[in-house]
């Protein structure tokens, strides 16, 4: 699920090195924005191309958690009539693992299963892997018909790289496409930031998951962007929202965009070539040597059967200076824009096979793509490193960001997004690192998270932190999936009501509802501040079901409500738990900590309160 790529210097420096792109808010006001929305509605058409489906949103936070975001999709569009979640046995381990804490607060079982086998209506929706984890590449079209023969939706987890070659899943007949854009130019980072990219049919459009940006018209009649359709986001429709991420990778989809527009369609193919050819290299060479390849279909990995030799395999390419992966009985190798005949010819040596020129695994002609993609000019216009350049630069100066002035908006603390802290990121030491490396081989980035962890204790006055959480939408989930936990290991695991102020922004009912929660609404009075009389009813209404509050302190207005300690007493004394939302735990930090005034649990919002670029 993670490919070394080259991002080229054009990008590197122009876009991730440049804070006109890196220090720029939300573009929640187009007329400040158009710039980024452009470059964002670039990355949309280059997915709804390359996946052959009619729309595509501004990007989510990471493949996995866009599966699940794809399975709460087609769990809604089923309206509860089946409760079965079909998976690819060929899934990514990670994007499996995902699903299931996703799908338990919903009540959604998750099936295991070839995604062929013949569906009854329980089941309302299939995941197929389209190339497989282990790379197999097959004809999905009978998947696909044995989801829709039961009413269910068809989900295809791919690889844009791979869709330069292989037939389209809109073609196919999917419903809904999904993937990482991390390989358009994006560098590994130990797992990310890395950009989704979700996918669907326009019938769906008003149920997808996070931003869109779409094409509109200024007072004055001229083609303008704008951020299309948020009354399907929380901050509308709150704990009925389609989602609880608001979102988006946007720095990493502006990236894999202008790797789109500087490759062009004819450059992504010669990428994918390249890597294909690679891989079908190495699978005739392993051949000739007497090993056997799994999948007679391959894209860029190709995986040998290794029963009794497996770690004999892995240490002798490890010795050659090569990470592979291990699978039950099997090796698989990957090849990437990155890989080069020396590299493929020192492996070989390794693995006691001798290097040649024939090729293995040619795709078959019924999932080859013959349809032309990406034929709109922007991915043809610009060839050269100065005509890119200007092209950059044109939308830079169309937006705003810190780099020109102050962005004096409270509900998103802004901060300075440090030089010092953005360089390393670009460093090969941390950007070149494949998030499942041997853990000797990341010693460095064990002691930075380790360390990270300890100092977020500290400053926070919590006993414990997890930095696995990829946004503030998945802290909120994390952090009341362990306030489930808490209740269900005193055996109260029957408290599911959630207290949620009405000022509170809609992430918070948007991620009770995901956690299985029911939300009651708290009253404000007509300061905006938390109403404690309404407080004390409703917890006195609901004290045996009482899971949580969610509060934010500082509020989102930005005041400092001084009935805070009495509101946490006030829970804790029914046996609830206060979560507090760290959104705007700048005000907070040397001045106290949350658990002093009586906070269980909060989550922080690293692109608020630290360094990390705006989503």
């Amino acid at each position: 699920g993670f490919w070394a790529c080259h991002t080229p210097p054009v990008i590197l420096r122009n876009v991730l090195e440049n804070p006109a792109w890196y220090t720029a808010y939300t573009p929640y006001q187009p007329e400040i924005s158009q710039g980024r929305l452009e470059a964002i509605l670039n990355y949309q058409t280059m997915v709804a191309e390359l996946t052959g489906m009619d729309i595509a949103n501004a990007s989510l936070l990471d493949e996995a958690t866009a599966a699940a975001e794809a399975m709460a999709m087609a769990f809604r569009a089923h309206r509860g009539k089946g409760q079965m979640f079909r998976v690819d046995p060929d899934t990514h381990p990670q994007t499996l693992a995902i699903l299931r804490t996703r799908a338990k607060p919903l009540g959604i079982t998750i099936d295991v299963t070839a995604p062929s086998a013949p569906c009854d209506e329980g089941v309302f929706g299939t995941l197929i892997s389209y190339p497989g984890s282990s790379g197999a590449v097959r004809d999905i079209r009978p998947d696909i018909e044995a989801i829709h023969a039961v009413g269910g939706l068809a989900i295809v987890a791919s690889d844009l790289l791979a869709l330069t070659l292989l037939e389209s899943p809109g073609t196919l007949g999917a419903d809904i496409v999904l993937g990482s854009a991390q390989r358009f130019g994006v560098p590994l980072g130990n797992g990310g930031p890395h950009a989704a990219f979700f996918a669907t049919l326009a019938k769906y459009q008003r149920a997808i998951p996070g931003r869109l940006v779409g094409v509109s018209q200024d007072s004055a009649g001229r083609m303008a962007y704008r951020l299309a359709l948020q009354t399907r986001e929380q901050h509308i429709r709150r704990d009925k929202a389609t989602s609880n991420i608001c979102t988006a990778q946007v720095l990493l989809a502006v990236m894999a965009g202008f790797y789109a527009v500087w490759h062009g369609p004819e450059g992504l193919r010669s990428i994918a070539r390249h890597a294909h050819g690679l891989a079908g290299q190495f699978a005739a060479a392993m051949k000739a040597a007497g090993r056997t390849i799994r999948h007679d279909s391959f894209f860029d990995t190709v995986t040998l059967e290794a029963a009794d030799d497996a770690d004999s395999l892995m240490t002798a390419a490890l010795d050659a200076g090569i990470n592979l992966r291990r699978m039950d009985g099997a090796v698989a190798v990957s090849f990437d824009e990155t890989s080069t005949a020396q590299m493929l010819e020192r492996l070989l040596g390794a693995l006691g096979a001798g290097a040649g020129d024939e090729v293995y695994g040619d795709l078959p002609s019924h999932v080859v793509r013959t349809d032309s993609f990406m034929q709109q000019p922007v991915f043809h216009a610009y060839r050269t490193e100065t005509e890119m350049l200007r092209y950059m630069r044109r939308l830079a100066d169309r937006d705003l960001a810190l780099d020109r002035c102050m962005i004096p908006l409270g509900s998103c603390t802004m901060k300075l997004n440090a030089t010092a802290e953005m360089i390393p990121v670009t460093w090969p030491g941390f950007a070149n690192i494949h998030p499942y490396a041997p853990a000797d081989q990341m010693k460095g980035y064990g002691e930075l998270i380790t360390r990270l962890e300890r100092l977020l204790a500290e400053c926070t006055g919590y006993a414990a932190v997890s930095v696995q959480p990829n946004a503030g939408s998945q802290g909120e989930f994390a952090g009341l999936l362990a306030i489930a936990r808490y209740h269900e290991s005193r055996g109260e695991g029957h408290r599911n009501v959630c207290l949620i102020p009405q000022s509170a922004h809609g992430t918070n009912p948007a991620s009770a509802a995901m956690a299985g929660m029911k939300v009651v609404v708290v009253k404000c009075d007509d300061d905006g501040n938390i109403d404690i009389m309404d407080l004390k009813a409703k917890v006195e209404t609901h004290r045996d079901a009482l899971a949580a509050i969610m509060v934010t302190y500082p509020s989102t207005h930005g005041v400092f409500e001084e009935s805070i300690a009495e509101l946490c007493d006030i829970v804790h004394e029914a046996g609830g738990q206060v979560y507090v939302d760290g959104a705007n735990l700048n005000a907070l930090v040397g001045h106290c900590a949350p658990p002093q005034f009586g906070a269980d649990v909060s989550h922080l919002n690293l692109h608020k309160t630290f360094c990390i670029p705006h989503g």
